[in-house]
């Protein structure tokens, strides 16, 4: 069984508390964006974990598509599994895709096993995995609290508007997002922002993180001025970066304007 799996990106992002076990507390709205990675599933013989597409270094058994399995398999009588990733979405790029590599690997054990497992039981499985993976079990729009986990659906759509994503070859450490960041609540939460006109969010909605990245990386300081530069209605760093993302009301015209980066329109 196969199935696709999509990224996000963070629409407003506050670090509003730091914490005793070390976390921080956030406050942020997570949106689905069409970019995606595949995760097959096949019965085999033997366990078996093969990526394609964009190469991920390090130990397999640390991936979280591999951890997601051991976990499900500690639980459950599932097979052995040959396991195929395609990986499109960028990397450390804060759109979370190892994150929803993670999620839906779960989701996809529970359809194809018919394990049975609730929406609340696999978020919490999704959550010893990463902060961030519960959201991608139901994948909808989201605010979310505590350190991403603690989710609020939210009428929010979007669709009316083009996506441009842009990722330049920079990659920015959680740890170092981090390490520089200032811990604020806002005078307005971002979950009430973005229930208004996308109009206003320029203002009003901000990413904290990227007060801490762009004095290290002026270049993403740069890329999201020149995005407001090509018209965009709202632009922002998703996370704790790279990559960009910028509302339009029409479809822009990006091309050749960011030649050492990789864009999409979505």
């Amino acid at each position: 069984m196969k199935t696709k799996v999509c990224a996000k990106v963070n629409l407003g992002l506050n670090v509003v508390n730091k914490r005793a076990d070390g976390y921080h507390d956030l406050e942020t709205v997570f949106y689905p964006v069409a970019l995606f990675d595949s995760i097959e599933i096949r019965v085999a013989e033997q366990f078996a974990f093969h990526v394609e597409g964009e190469p991920i270094t390090g130990d397999p058994e640390k991936n979280l598509v591999v951890k997601a399995y051991r976990m499900i398999a500690d639980k459950y009588p599932l097979p052995q599994v040959d396991i195929t990733l395609c990986k499109l979405i960028p990397m450390q790029a804060g759109m979370g895709g190892g994150s929803a590599d993670g999620a839906f690997t779960i989701r996809l054990l529970n359809e194809q096993f018919q394990l049975g497992m609730s929406v609340e039981e696999m978020q919490e499985y999704a959550v010893k995995l990463g902060a961030d993976c519960p959201f991608f079990i139901e994948a909808v729009p989201a605010y979310a609290e505590g350190i991403g986990e603690k989710l609020y659906s939210l009428p929010l759509d979007l669709s009316r508007y083009t996506m441009a994503v842009v990722k330049p070859p920079i990659a920015v450490s959680t740890r170092e997002a981090f390490n520089g960041i200032s811990v604020r609540r806002p005078a307005k939460c971002c979950r009430d922002i973005v229930m208004q006109p996308v109009e206003t969010w320029r203002k009003e909605l901000v990413n904290d993180f990227e007060d801490s990245i762009f004095p290290l990386y002026p270049r993403l300081r740069d890329i999201k001025q020149q995005l407001y530069d090509l018209g965009a209605t709202y632009a922002a760093m998703s996370g704790s970066g790279s990559a960009l993302f910028a509302l339009f009301k029409n479809r822009p015209q990006i091309d050749n304007q960011f030649t050492d980066c990789k864009t999409w329109i979505i």
